[in-house]
């Protein structure tokens, strides 16, 4: 997927998000040059340094979305954070080096799913053989010093073969003892639980395999992780490491815990690619991922901007901006994963900037953001095409779900023309809330339906013109009531 034109690219965001053309651009671009830069020669590579967006649009228009289908559409690491969590005065918890550690956490995650899809068939095979164990309780039945009285624990380590008298002379060799013969039936008898016990474990097999003992009661062992203290978690600061140190002073608490074969599977499971998977391995190649793949979304970055006052939360906010600088410059981060460089993660601001501009910004900060894409206000045609054509459409969406209660909803133009129309009325006279407007809208329209459908069983409704203005008419000729409801 890293190797996708710019082209495709913007054909794939099309599938999801209409219009802002520029915006799609540029995030095309942007990915685009990471591969380029990946493919140059090795001396180059650590001088090219990541172009950073900067997204100026009002809300709902799709900046977020427009970086968070990138990043699922290249596999990236990816996280969204809020500048405005990182104001407020007098809170030292959430440091702006966070950010970091939270898109490594991401990449371990994306990097485990990987190492686990390598994993499946080998963890599913050992599933089974636990399972197999666990229903047979072979755990007590092949223990030879409960089988044999006592005699394997006498033989143990002599590699003498089973049957072989116990040692039975103080300083007695096994040159001395080849003289003795083991007992002809207690050797027939070993055998004979061997295969009786090998051919109970195939015909288990068979019926596991079959789904014949998913009911089936079995006890397993559970290992709980140590939380951290609660009286910690608000001191602030990086609580990363302090987490780590807990975990490996406080011992890990088992217990066993009855289940069906059903449930047990998936905890089995899961235990089994924990033995599998290499820990460090995934660290390292997450730690890589998120230096050369990463993506972090900063919204609201139009909310740290100092007024010309210069006391109280505008001390904090130009605070924040000299934190950030660093950040997105490159730095070196500590995490619990290891050392994580920032010069080549990219970063995506974006902020309405309705009371401020980007001019505001701190001069350093604002060259980190050398490219700037202004995302236009959606028009009326723009809610039309937002309702019908995406995959995944409110109207396709609301479709599924009335089709769980076997009603088939059925949308003509007309009406979603009307929709389009209500939506952008309302934004026009109230606050501007984009594409979110719709699901308000939406969720008014079929408001009663959404109520009465458990007890209407089947059938077929038809939204047109005529519904929608029934519904949303007096609603949105009160200008003051609209802004209460819609």
């Amino acid at each position: 997927m890293h190797e996708m034109t710019p082209r495709q690219i913007v054909t794939e965001l099309d599938r999801y998000i209409v219009g802002q053309t520029d915006a799609k651009r540029s995030v095309a671009i942007a990915v685009r040059n990471r591969w380029r830069r990946q493919n140059v020669v090795p001396e180059m590579q650590p001088e090219i340094a990541p172009k950073n967006i900067l997204m100026i649009g009002p809300t709902g228009v799709g900046k977020t979305e427009i970086a968070r289908r990138l990043a699922n559409l290249t596999g990236a690491p990816f996280i969204k954070v809020e500048a405005t969590k990182y104001t407020e005065v007098g809170y030292y918890g959430r440091d702006v080096e966070s950010m970091v550690r939270e898109l490594v956490e991401n990449a371990i995650g994306l990097v485990r799913e990987k190492e686990r899809d390598k994993v499946q068939e080998e963890a599913t095979e050992r599933t089974n053989e636990k399972l197999i164990d666990l229903l047979l309780g072979a755990d007590s039945e092949s223990d030879p010093r409960q089988s044999h009285g006592g005699m394997g624990l006498a033989n143990q380590g002599s590699g003498f073969p089973p049957g072989f008298p116990p040692f039975v002379f103080p300083g007695m060799t096994q040159t001395d003892s080849a003289t003795w013969q083991a007992n002809p039936s207690e050797t027939q008898s070993a055998q004979e639980d061997a295969a009786r016990r090998e051919r109970n474990r195939e015909r288990i097999r068979k019926m596991l395999l079959e789904g014949k003992m998913e009911d089936r009661k079995v006890e397993i062992t559970v290992e709980s992780r140590p939380t951290g203290m609660p009286m910690m978690m608000g001191i602030g600061g990086d609580l990363d490491n302090i987490q780590e140190m807990i975990e490996k002073i406080m011992p890990k608490r088992s217990q066993y815990r009855e289940m069906t074969v059903r449930e047990a599977r998936t905890v089995i499971f899961e235990q089994e690619c924990e033995k599998l998977i290499n820990k460090e391995k995934v660290d390292a190649e997450a730690v890589e991922l998120a230096e050369n793949l990463g993506i972090i979304f900063i919204d609201e970055i139009d909310k740290v901007v100092a007024s010309e006052k210069s006391s109280g939360a505008d001390v904090s906010r130009q605070g924040v901006q000299r934190d950030l600088l660093p950040i997105v410059e490159g730095t070196t981060v500590q995490t619990r994963y290891g050392y994580v460089k920032t010069d080549h993660i990219l970063f995506i601001a974006a902020g309405a900037f309705h009371r401020s501009r980007p001019s505001d910004l701190m001069p350093e900060l604002q060259g980190r953001f050398p490219i700037r894409v202004e995302l236009q206000d959606l028009t009326q045609e723009d809610f039309v095409r937002i309702l019908t054509e995406p995959k995944g459409a409110l109207t396709t969406q609301y479709a599924a779900l009335m089709a769980t209660e076997n009603i088939e909803l059925v949308f003509e133009k007309g009406s979603v023309e009307k929709l389009a129309e209500y939506a952008f009325s309302v934004n026009q006279t109230s606050q501007n809330i984009g594409a979110r407007r719709l699901s308000t809208i939406m969720e008014r329209l079929l408001d009663e339906l959404s109520f009465d459908a458990p007890d209407m069983k089947s059938g077929k409704v038809v939204i047109d013109a005529d519904y929608v203005v029934k519904r949303l008419e007096d609603v949105t000729k009160d200008e003051d009531l609209s802004k209460f409801i819609l």
